[in-house]
């Protein structure tokens, strides 16, 4: 049998289009001071409060590559490293989302890094230490990072647990970034942005969210997230009423609880009653 292997063209992981992003503190700074000396990077927070979109703007704003992976229980190691495979040609070697960002010096973002398994997440570790390598096992072939190269990863600490928490070997091996829903003022800025929506209706949507998101231990294990705020927004915009809008993307998504929606409804139709 016949072994190929595939090229990759990095030119496929350029972002072109500056994704807007509302800079909340010194974030932008911190973030390329660490990428100027390669640092692995760990970025935590809420869901939908703009991690992945930080990521997106960062990767342009540097013009390199970005190659994201959506991590999960049945994420394997072959699923980030590479496998061979078979065709009609012989066998190939298929090179994963991790090995491809390590070869054309991509920034690889795990997201939400922590819905993989303990035995998967173990195969950053070369690649998060002076070795800066990823050794291919089933190839047997070592790696070494391409000098561009930045592994980045995040995660919700909200949804940790004894089962679904970093090793402390892995977390330490990381610069770490704190985010969260950004103040009220950005907030408003980034949804009337987003959404098209005027700014007095963004400041209402805003002001529901902030009242949710004192719910959270309170009967909502997350409160409403800026996504969440920017899809209300994006409805009401074309046309869609206040109270329907917001009923199906700030109250439906978050609970099936009756009573907790009787909640949050009372929130909506104080301001869009």
């Amino acid at each position: 049998m016949s072994i190929t292997e595939n090229i990759v063209d990095a030119n496929q992981y350029i972002i072109n289009d500056e994704p807007y992003y509302e800079p909340v503190d010194q974030e932008i700074a911190l973030y390329e001071s660490a990428y100027a000396v390669r640092m692995p990077m760990m970025i935590k927070g809420p869901t939908g409060c703009g991690k992945s979109r930080f990521v997106e703007y960062m990767a342009w704003k540097l013009g390199k590559p970005l190659i994201t992976v959506a991590c999960n229980e049945d994420m394997t190691a072959s699923d980030l490293v590479g496998r061979f495979l078979l065709d009609k040609d012989g066998t190939k070697w298929q090179d994963g989302p991790l090995t491809t960002a390590a070869r054309i010096g991509a920034i690889c973002y795990l997201d939400e890094i922590v819905e993989a398994r303990q035995d998967t997440t173990v195969v950053i570790h070369p690649l998060t230490d002076h070795r800066r390598s990823l050794p291919l096992d089933k190839k047997g072939e070592l790696i070494q990072a391409h000098p561009d190269f930045q592994l980045v990863i995040s995660y919700n600490p909200g949804y940790q647990s004894l089962m679904k928490d970093l090793k402390q070997s892995t977390k330490q091996r990381f610069g770490g970034m704190d985010f969260d829903y950004p103040k009220e003022k950005i907030e408003v800025s980034i949804v009337a942005k987003e959404s098209g929506v005027d700014v007095e209706t963004a400041e209402k949507l805003v002001q529901i969210a902030h009242r949710a998101r004192n719910l959270k231990g309170h009967g909502l294990d997350e409160g409403i997230s800026t996504r969440l705020l920017v899809y209300s927004g994006q409805l009401i915009a074309k046309g869609v009423s206040p109270l329907a809008a917001c009923s199906m993307t700030m109250v439906t998504p978050l609970t099936d609880d009756p009573d907790m929606r009787d909640t949050l409804n009372a929130a909506v139709e104080t301001f869009f009653g």
